[in-house]
């Protein structure tokens, strides 16, 4: 029997082509044979679903993510894979959400895009599309090779929750500086298999989705010359449940008793402070300097090798639980669904 693959277009780069009168407008994914006919020799069913409406990805919200995770829900007992076509400026946050709130997920759920529209000539999404339709339907000893929610782009795969958008030039947009390809793609497919992680339930099992998510997440990335004032102002806002603290290097922030002071204040309300560095390789380890030590003492969360998007949605998951509060902790410091390294 032939796999079947779910294509859904949210909205980006990828899906737009231009009409007659020079306008940029979607493509009709129903259509998906008549414009790729090399599709049919991948032997595999491929249906299209457009979300509606469809959405520039810098405007995609938490809304947004639970919207299609309930789409891949609805559909998942019919198909053997998906692949989300989405804009690539917010795609790894949006892939990130998933790969968290599609929670005992046995089937492969793939994101790309594009850089260049899909019908100009030399486009990077054909190629993109082809290529992840092919893993999303790829199995071994009739199980799915790639269980997780994955990214691909420009020739390499990778697990969602660890990737960032690097570029906004170069067709290879996408980067996991901390973790490695889960396939490498060239005249085949070379799937890495001790990086890809294992089914996280029984694919004949209906998928449970965790729409509930917390947007009290604010992000604050130090620099030299912020002030108490404007950290201050940053950390009291209404509604606040959770920071990600951008810092220096391995985790490293100002020692000024000052800035000390204002995390503590904020940790005493409740507030949890997660601690992720600025580099785009490498990790936080709050025990090597005095800096980080102090951040550790006052009760900030270290998010070890974490991207700021996967732990943008891991604080929302998570904190959408209602869990009580050492549990979340408690969970904000292992690795869920592989986006640290433990």
């Amino acid at each position: 029997m032939k796999p079947s693959i779910l294509i859904i277009y949210t909205g980006g780069t990828i899906g737009m082509r231009t009409d007659a009168s020079g306008v940029l407008v979607p493509f009709d994914f129903s259509g998906i044979y008549d414009e790729f006919p090399a599709l049919r020799r991948l032997n595999v069913n491929i249906d299209a679903i457009t979300m509606n409406p469809i959405i520039d990805s810098s405007n995609v919200s938490p809304e947004n993510w639970c919207r299609l995770a309930e789409l891949i829900r609805d559909n998942y007992a019919s198909y053997d894979g998906f692949v989300v076509l989405h804009g690539t400026d917010t795609m790894s946050y949006t892939a990130s959400a998933m790969s968290f709130m599609l929670e005992n997920l046995a089937k492969p759920v793939v994101f790309t895009g594009s850089q260049i529209p899909i019908d100009v000539l030399r486009t990077d999404g054909r190629e993109n599309l082809i290529t992840a339709i092919e893993i999303a339907a790829a199995k071994e000893n009739g199980r799915a090779i790639v269980p997780e929610v994955s990214l691909y782009f420009q020739n390499q795969l990778f697990r969602a929750n660890r990737t960032i958008k690097h570029s906004a030039e170069q067709l290879n947009a996408f980067r996991s500086f901390n973790y490695p390809p889960l396939a490498e793609v060239g005249v085949s497919i070379q799937y890495n298999h001790s990086f890809i992680a294992e089914a996280a339930g029984d694919p004949n099992e209906p998928l449970r989705v965790a729409t509930s998510l917390d947007t009290g997440v604010a992000v604050v990335k130090i620099f030299p010359g912020i002030s108490p004032q404007i950290l201050h102002a940053m950390l009291s806002i209404y509604g606040l449940h959770a920071v990600v603290l951008e810092t220096y290097g391995a985790g490293n922030a100002p020692t000024a008793d000052w800035f000390s002071d204002i995390l503590r204040e904020v940790i005493a309300r409740g507030v949890i402070v997660m601690n992720v560095t600025q580099c785009t390789d490498g990790a936080v380890a709050m025990d090597i300097y005095e800096t980080g030590r102090r951040l550790k003492e006052i009760g900030v969360i270290c998010g070890a090798d974490s991207t700021t998007e996967a732990a943008v949605a891991k604080l929302m998951y998570i904190l959408g639980r209602k869990l009580p509060h050492d549990e979340a902790v408690e969970m904000l410091r292992k690795a869920i669904k592989g986006e640290i390294t433990e």
